[in-house]
């Protein structure tokens, strides 16, 4: 990622009067916030380039072309760190964000010289941690006591924020709190709400624009998008999000659970949660949450704001459901966002979300009786 996208040059712009400008000695940490798909992630890996850069143009832009920005564009800068959760370390972050084409600097370490081939396989068996660790934080403690190698800033950039386990959280809040010399920390968030008070407390909040439709759809067709304003809808109006969407494979798993949910008669829970197992479950909950509000906001205003494709079976569903009732289970796929990070069995999770889910739908509810 060489540069920022067209929607942040504003937000890129008062972000280096504060950070550039007379409050540049105080600033030590950014908390960069706002839903999935806005290119937080690159917006995050720029401002970290542009820091590091040796010859930054007078809006504090990289120059591309110096030792320094070569060294980070190879993933090799010396005072540079990326703190990921173990199951994304590695991997493509969609275009600087959550997961899709522009490849980050960390690298996945190979396997030790000389291990065992039944070591290799029993680590082969682990699944990769969706947190950020404590001990993550603290291998920190080196970097940050050493001298940079260019005499100038040292970064660290935390991506999803929200990932860090307690430990991890109260270990970076001793950073913090005691902010080492020319050292800045990036925390790139999709959920603010979720970090600890005292860490949001210490950063300069930088909330990160989401780009008009038009704009969004000029560049999804750019990017050789089918269908744009679909897919910008289906993700949100988040357009870095709406590319997967037009990938054949996720629109059709998208579609056949769409189309499974939004018939309830034909829904069978247990079945559909056996094919759902091997999918993540962040994304089966969030598929949940914005199916469930198109129905609430059709039920109460008439409109749909995620599937403008789906008009037709929301307005068969729609006219049965019971306000309070769907407003419970939406508030409980809240709270079972928060656990579809976390190991658990997925068979019985997806099974209770459904279950839930029909009961919710279902003309005279248990939720609605109890609140009648």
């Amino acid at each position: 990622m060489k540069n920022i996208y067209s929607w942040q040059k504003e937000a890129w712009r008062r972000l280096a009067q504060d950070v550039q400008g007379s409050r540049r000695s105080s600033v030590h940490a950014l908390l960069l916030r706002g839903r999935k798909g806005l290119g937080k992630l690159a917006f995050g890996r720029y401002l970290a380039k542009s820091r590091l850069c040796e010859n930054p143009s007078a809006e504090g832009e990289a120059c591309q072309t110096c030792a320094s920005c070569r060294w980070f564009e190879q993933g090799s800068h010396p005072d540079y760190r990326l703190i990921e959760p173990e199951a994304m370390s590695g991997s493509p972050d969609d275009n600087g964000e959550d997961g899709s084409s522009d490849i980050g600097p960390g690298s996945t370490p190979g396997s030790a010289s000389g291990a065992t081939t039944e070591s290799s396989n029993a680590k082969s068996r682990k699944k990769p941690s969706k947190q950020i660790s404590v001990a993550q934080i603290r291998d920190l403690a080196d970097f940050i006591n050493i001298s940079s190698h260019q005499n100038g800033y040292k970064i660290i950039l935390l991506h999803p924020a929200e990932t860090m386990n307690a430990a991890a959280a109260n270990a970076l809040l001793k950073n913090l709190e005691e902010p080492p010399p020319r050292t800045l920390f990036i925390l790139v968030t999709h959920h603010a709400q979720y970090l600890l008070p005292t860490i949001r407390s210490r950063c300069l909040q930088v909330a990160m624009p989401v780009p008009d439709p038009a704009t969004a759809i000029a560049w999804l067709k750019q990017q050789g998008i089918k269908d744009p304003e679909t897919c910008l809808a289906s993700a949100g109006y988040a357009p870095l999000s709406a590319l997967e969407f037009n990938d054949d494979d996720y629109l059709e798993r998208h579609g056949d659970f769409i189309e499974q949910i939004s018939v309830l008669a034909e829904l069978s829970p247990i079945a559909l949660a056996e094919a759902l197992q091997k999918s993540d479950l962040s994304t089966v909950v969030n598929w949940l949450q914005k199916w469930c509000y198109d129905l609430m906001s059709f039920r109460t205003t008439g409109k749909v704001r995620y599937h403008l494709d789906r008009l037709a079976a929301i307005e068969l569903l729609a006219p049965g459901i019971e306000p309070r009732s769907l407003a419970t289970y939406s508030r409980t796929l809240a709270g079972a966002q928060l656990l579809a990070s976390h190991p658990l069995n997925t068979r019985l999770f997806l099974e209770e979300l459904l279950f839930s889910y029909v009961a919710a739908l279902s003309p005279a509810s248990p939720s609605s009786q109890v609140e009648a």
